[in-house]
């Protein structure tokens, strides 16, 4: 289990968190994902076979790009 934390400045309400929330509890391999609204953060544990260039472009494609 890996755990990366993303910095993703352009979180701005409830509804971004749970945008991203659900849409990387999608991908195959990540156990947890927590979006912060006041750091701007998104914190991940994955495993095999979600890795860290899926997370990111699964938050890109949902116009919430890492910028970290």
């Amino acid at each position: 289990m890996e755990t990366k934390t993303y910095s993703v400045p352009n979180i701005n309400c409830i509804h971004c968190v749970n945008r991203i929330e659900q849409a990387l509890l999608a991908i195959e391999g990540v156990d947890f994902v927590e979006a912060d609204l006041v750091s701007l953060n998104v914190t991940v544990d994955f495993e095999s076979p979600a890795d860290d260039q899926s997370i990111r472009q699964t938050l890109e494609s949902i116009g919430y790009p890492a910028t970290v």
